[in-house]
């Protein structure tokens, strides 16, 4: 291998570098020249005049239509991440039990809520809801919308939960078995928290998606964020305005669950080196009165 190799691919020759360089100032141009004639469109048709965002900087415009459409949002995100977690793990442990019908049960449902839309999950709940009336007519579309959430999430979060507890050393399930730990045990006391911080990013990430598909019940009446930046889109006349104050919106909070999620594992992760670190004086009064130090080095 030549000196100029790396891992993946050879390192490009001086033309290579050239030709590439050529190729970003264009693209890079190209990018400008798109960026700029949209700008000039949407100020041709006085989308970009103070009067479309100045409804933003009326409190009424806030408290009439995006804080009531946010916390719709919110709820419905909060309480279907809930369910989704407890849905998901009973799901995902289920996918490991050593029965054989539970394992096919679990298996079924999980790929059957996998492969349907969220959407239609929500459209399908809601009609079933109407036709039973087993909610409050003013609460079906919340309920058909936390109840798509949690059935598609959930269902991904099973499988979240089993690849993370797979991933584990299988040292790990035969040192239970060793203890005389029943399966239960087994799953509670040691494989759950150790693959927490392993499955902590793509739970987090999942999460996201929830908060993110929680838009999708604008297309049965729901009240969130979306649906009320357009219902002051509609009275303002402002559409490219509000859709852009409801984006920044949404990325504010997806950035922030983000954060905390980085924030959370770093934290997890810290405290099991800390617990993993050897304290020297209690080894060596443990050693000389003879007792197990319990898995401290």
């Amino acid at each position: 291998m030549s000196a100029n190799a790396t891992v993946l691919y050879d390192a490009p020759g001086p033309k290579a570098r050239r030709r590439n360089a050529i190729i970003a100032v264009v693209f890079i141009a190209i990018l400008v020249a798109v960026a700029a004639y949209v700008i000039y469109v949407l100020a041709g048709n006085d989308q970009l005049t103070a009067d479309k965002w100045n409804p933003f900087i009326k409190s009424t415009t806030w408290t009439t239509y995006i804080l009531p459409g946010l916390w719709g949002t919110l709820k419905a995100a909060a309480l279907s991440i809930v369910f989704a977690l407890i849905f998901g793990a009973v799901l995902g442990i289920g996918r490991l039990s050593d029965h054989t019908w539970v394992r096919a049960v679990s298996g079924l449902i999980v790929e059957v809520f996998r492969a349907i839309p969220v959407l239609i999950l929500m459209i399908f709940a809601y009609y079933l809801f109407a036709d039973y009336a087993i909610f409050p007519s003013s609460q079906l579309a919340f309920a058909a919308v936390v109840t798509g959430l949690t059935l598609y999430n959930g269902s991904v979060i099973a499988e979240i939960i089993r690849s993370g507890i797979n991933s584990l050393p299988k040292g790990q399930t035969e040192a239970s078995q060793a203890l005389g730990l029943r399966k239960s045990q087994m799953m509670r006391v040691i494989l759950l928290p150790q693959a927490v911080t392993a499955m902590l990013p793509a739970l987090i990430s999942q999460m996201v998606i929830a908060l993110k598909d929680s838009a999708l019940g604008y297309a049965i009446g729901y009240v969130e964020v979306v649906r009320s930046g357009i219902q002051s889109a509609s009275y303002y006349g402002n559409y490219l305005p509000a859709l852009v104050v409801v984006a920044i919106v949404m990325i504010l909070i997806n950035f922030g669950l983000s954060s905390f999620a980085t924030y959370l594992e770093a934290r997890l992760r810290g405290g099991r080196r800390k617990t993993a670190v050897a304290d020297h004086e209690e080894a060596d009064q443990a050693a000389a009165e003879n007792m197990p130090t319990f898995g401290k080095k």
